[in-house]
């Protein structure tokens, strides 16, 4: 019984440091995301901007980690296939950087190597059976190995989720842009600076293809790049209807607005669905919990009287 309870123990304290720790991995990153906007800010003005405390050793301890990780993936115990899906992935969730990839493994390799180590240490002399003591540490070693990737798949399906939302009021900001008499590498531009505070995800993905437009004379790869770099179908339809337009010369506001009418009505369209479904998912929630107190109200005075009654015979 006390195994088990350490056992269940140690997963849930395991479970609560990996969430933990992605919040504060991502706050981290929004923080450093903002430092950097103000230094880059400053410097632009003329201003001498020094590192903040600590920033050196934290870059320093990331590049170690980046480097560990990036000489196993260069030392061919991953695949080319593994490690393509790999950057995909952190791609599509959005870590674009150079040491995204050695990030990761060198995070899993640790996560792998240290916490079962340290577990291993600290169960020695708690007094448990030694086929529990490595058990325990073994699934601690499990966590630690694949809890990278729960984490960057969390991180990626928000993402996700942030750049289908933005993905309407981004058209409609184009639509206004063509209009304008802005073009379509121009207009990507802009448009991912206004909606940079409202939808960051989204501001990225547009401004990635507009630096990709404009390293890159083929447009036509940069546009299927923005639908195959995210999965999203919406993202795909867009960098066709872009690259149609650019091939065709069909006008790119009514192709623009076309779209984005059609995008909202699907958005309508699922909200329709999600109502449509509720009637049933309601059904066992009122089985359970009103239909018992309805038959108590309506047949509890007639039992009550069932019971008086036997009770005085």
């Amino acid at each position: 019984m006390n195994a088990a309870l350490l056992l269940s123990a140690g997963g849930a304290g395991m479970l609560l440091l990996m969430g933990g720790a992605a919040l504060l991995l991502r706050e981290q990153a929004r923080a450093q995301r903002l430092a950097e906007r103000i230094r880059t800010a400053q410097r632009s003005a003329g201003l001498d901007v020094p590192l903040p405390e600590g920033a050196h050793a934290g870059r320093f301890l990331a590049r170690m980690v980046a480097g560990l990780g990036t000489t196993i993936a260069r030392s061919g115990l991953l695949s080319r296939k593994t490690l393509r899906e790999l950057q995909e992935t952190l791609k599509s969730a959005g870590f674009r950087g150079p040491n995204g990839l050695g990030m990761f493994v060198g995070s899993k390799l640790l996560l792998t190597i240290f916490p079962p180590l340290l577990a291993y240490g600290l169960l020695r002399d708690v007094g448990l059976p030694p086929l529990l003591h490595n058990v325990v540490s073994a699934v601690i070693g499990v966590v630690g190995l694949l809890g990278p990737d729960f984490v960057v798949r969390s991180i990626r399906n928000g993402h996700l989720k942030k750049v289908e939302a933005g993905l309407p009021d981004a058209l409609d900001l184009m639509v206004i842009c063509a209009e304008a008499g802005l073009g379509l590498e121009p207009a990507l531009t802009r448009v991912g600076q206004e909606i940079l505070s409202a939808n960051a995800a989204m501001s990225e993905e547009l401004m990635t293809t507009a630096n990709e437009m404009r390293l890159n004379a083929d447009y036509r790869s940069a546009l299927l790049n923005m639908g195959a770099r995210t999965g999203i179908e919406g993202m795909k339809r867009l960098g066709a209807t872009l690259t149609q337009t650019l091939q065709y010369g069909t006008p790119l506001t009514r192709a623009l607005r076309t779209l984005s009418a059609e995008m909202r009505q699907e958005i309508m369209t699922r909200f329709e669905e999600k109502a449509a479904r509720l009637p049933v998912l309601l059904t066992v929630p009122m089985i359970l919990f009103i239909l018992p107190c309805e038959f108590l109200v309506v047949g509890g005075p007639a039992i009550l009287k069932v019971v008086a009654v036997i009770s005085h015979r």
